[in-house]
């Protein structure tokens, strides 16, 4: 039963800033920017009974994964203004994405 309220939930969200993308395409990626599903998952894991040091560790690994993120959200703008379809800006996001948190890994071991 949980899991079908954080769902509805969530979907909720989502279509709400979606409807506010269709009429405002700047403000709907500026609410989309915000780390709603980042805020949510600690909500729900908060809920579910994680320690402050687990909610701590989810939110440090956020951070981690903000830099690839914001690369695959460039690549895919470019992309898409460069008139690639969706799915295949989405997929080179992705592979940027990758390479990018693999180059990440490797360069933070070897500086600690």
């Amino acid at each position: 039963m949980f899991l079908i309220l954080k769902v509805l939930v969530s979907a909720l969200i989502i279509g709400i800033i979606s409807g506010i993308a269709q009429i405002s395409p700047k403000y709907g990626g500026i609410i989309a920017a915000l780390p709603l599903v980042s805020l949510l998952s600690l909500f729900w894991l908060s809920i579910q009974g994680e320690t402050t040091t687990e909610l701590s560790k989810f939110a440090l690994g956020v951070i981690w994964g903000f830099p690839a993120t914001a690369v695959l959200l460039i690549i895919v703008a470019i992309s898409l203004k460069s008139s690639f379809p969706l799915i295949v800006s989405v997929v080179l996001g992705i592979g940027g994405w990758s390479v990018f948190l693999l180059l990440q890994e490797v360069v933070m071991k070897k500086i600690f």
